[in-house]
């Protein structure tokens, strides 16, 4: 059932994507060439996938909001542009494909991150469909989120930490938190905004969130170990060859493992109350458990 819903969910959010961006300035042409490469050269969805399916669980029809949920992936898409820059992971690959600073230039890369970035708040201040108290309510959450608070903190400790395995398991909960959980977060706080959610509901998903941004990551580190680059997309290794500490290098891959499975199961447990309505996320978790990509 899920990689049915994944599927259509990601057909609507690609088909969506491949609009927004255009521009009738030839002189900023490159510019919009190079942000929709990296925005429609693939991915998984999973964060505007995530948004949309909590509004759904909370009762409510997902399809107005998926301008909201594309807003999401634009951030993201901005995130990994940056981060495989030469300043920061030096990465040539990503989803297959050459970096974006591979094909365009250092330059246009950062620009085309800094377009994606304030595009996707010009785009959530438009969703003329939702009350102005929530808009304001939503993008106070996302920019606090993929901001020096939270995403944008989490990538400056991690450049700070490069070379440092001896950051410790709070740091590596740190870094993990903020750079990658904090936006799976933002989605989820976005569709309890949307969706109405009550305190237990709320009480209930920041749970969740904790959870499955944390078998995410580990996942992530394990990936790094035992993934094949052409099944990634992007290369293995970068991590042991940029010196950092994650759960395999803290821990040990065996045990790394185990934590995962640990983070998913508390993750499906934190959405008990509500019953069958959370098959979606329950299913989403066990996915990012056993991803190969």
């Amino acid at each position: 059932m899920l990689q049915e819903y994944m599927k259509e969910q990601k057909k609507h959010i690609d088909a969506r994507l491949k609009e927004l961006l255009c521009t009738d300035v030839k002189a900023f042409e490159r510019l919009y060439e190079s942000m929709n490469y990296s925005l429609n050269g693939g991915g998984k969805r999973i964060r505007p996938i995530l948004m949309l399916a909590v509004i759904e669980m909370l009762g409510k029809n997902s399809r107005p909001y998926l301008d909201m949920a594309c807003a999401l992936e634009c951030v993201h898409t901005y995130s990994l542009i940056h981060d495989d820059l030469p300043a920061m992971d030096n990465d040539d690959y990503r989803r297959g494909n050459l970096t974006n600073h591979k094909v365009y230039g250092d330059g246009m890369a950062i620009l085309a991150g800094d377009g994606l970035l304030t595009y996707a708040f010009e785009l959530m201040a438009s969703q003329k469909q939702i009350e102005s108290s929530k808009i304001s309510a939503i993008i106070s959450t996302f920019a606090r989120a993929a901001g020096p608070a939270g995403m944008v903190g989490g990538q400056a400790f991690d450049l700070e930490s490069e070379g440092n395995m001896e950051i410790g398991i709070d740091g590596l909960k740190l870094l993990h938190k903020a750079k990658t959980g904090v936006m799976f977060k933002a989605a989820i706080d976005i569709a309890a905004i949307v969706g109405d959610a009550t305190l237990e509901e709320r009480n209930a998903l920041d749970d969740y969130a904790l959870y499955m941004g944390l078998t995410f990551q580990i996942t992530d580190d394990i990936l790094d170990v035992v993934g094949e680059s052409h099944v990634l997309g992007k290369p293995v290794g970068s991590d042991k060859k940029n010196k950092k500490a994650t759960y395999v290098t803290i821990f040990s891959l065996e045990e790394a493992r185990r934590l995962a499975r640990q983070s998913a199961e508390s993750a499906s447990a934190s959405l008990t109350p509500f019953g069958d309505r959370a098959r979606i996320l329950k299913e989403l978790v066990e996915y990012m458990l056993v991803r190969v990509n």
